[in-house]
């Protein structure tokens, strides 16, 4: 439950800061009419600038951040055999997609792991475990870097970041909405703001984040299907579907910093009400998902 933590703490972050700034520019004001009628067209326009803005703020910075949170290293120049077929072949793939050359990175881990993201098709980075280069077959590797291309080339990071854009508009929205019928309704209060609409907002914020990222998660859960899809495109079927049986095998718990989780190619396993906030299908499905798509092909 690390990530729905996280999760409600940035939001909570986010929320005072966001307060803070309202009121030294006064613009809180604008929110409520006299003390009594909540500006709804305000509160919305505000509501999309600072839920979208800082979703796309996070996918400008994303390459930065993920290089800094893994410790990726982007190959400049390959200095032995492994390095030169990695970028050899993100170099083939990139080309089958048709999107522009990504940055090529490996970082330390012994998860069996990679990822993809960027704020574009053409300005993008794929990073490679150390795990999962060791572990892996050449014909595995491949899968799961097309896998990961296949994240690029549909666009995933935007349309992800777009989807939380959203998500976060209408999370700040109703919040405000909430703490201001509790602050007019229940505490009586005829004039401004007192304290109970902030406690009210801030509650409001963990309450609707959590059920708001349920959607952000199940967006996630459906275009990995989409990227393993992609990924026996470019590399081939049975070598996708052998990369996910080895990660199946490998059932080493995914090492990559929570925020990142649902980057990479495999995800933490989870039961019950869990399932709702798991960035990845179980790997089962995913393999039933193309088993079944070579059974029709055939």
């Amino acid at each position: 439950m690390k990530r729905i933590a996280l999760f409600l703490l940035t939001n909570i972050a986010i929320m005072l800061v966001l307060t803070v700034i309202l009121q030294l520019f006064g613009v809180t004001s604008l929110l409520a009419a006299n003390g009594v009628n909540l500006d709804i067209p305000s509160l919305l326009i505000f509501a999309a600038v600072f839920g979208m803005g800082g979703s796309l703020i996070s996918l400008a910075m994303s390459k930065f951040m993920a290089k800094r949170m893994t410790g990726a290293q982007v190959i400049e120049q390959p200095s032995n055999a492994m390095e030169s077929w990695l970028v050899s072949t993100v170099t083939r793939q990139a080309r089958q997609a048709g999107i522009g050359m990504p940055e090529v990175a490996i970082y330390d881990s012994p998860d069996m792991n990679a990822f993809a993201t960027g704020m574009s098709r053409n300005s993008a980075l794929v990073a490679v475990s150390t795990g999962l280069l060791r572990q892996m077959s050449q014909d595995e590797a491949e899968a799961v870097i097309g896998h990961e291309v296949s994240h690029i080339a549909n666009g995933d990071m935007v349309t992800l970041s777009l989807i939380q854009g959203v998500v976060n508009t209408f999370v700040f929205f109703f919040a405000h909405v909430i703490g201001h019928i509790v602050d007019r309704m229940v505490l009586r209060n005829e004039r401004g703001h007192g304290i109970g609409y902030f406690v009210t907002v801030i509650f409001a914020e963990m309450v609707l984040g959590v059920l708001a990222s349920m959607i952000v998660f199940w967006f996630s859960r459906r275009r990995e299907f989409a990227a393993d899809a992609g990924g026996a495109h470019l590399a081939g079927r049975a070598k996708m579907i052998g990369a996910l049986r080895r990660l199946q095998a490998g059932s080493i718990a995914t090492e990559l910093p929570d925020q990142m989780q649902a980057l990479g190619i495999s995800g933490k396993k989870a039961l019950g009400i869990k399932r709702y906030f798991m960035t990845h299908p179980p790997l089962e499905e995913r393999i039933a998902a193309l088993e079944g798509a070579k059974a029709q092909r055939a």
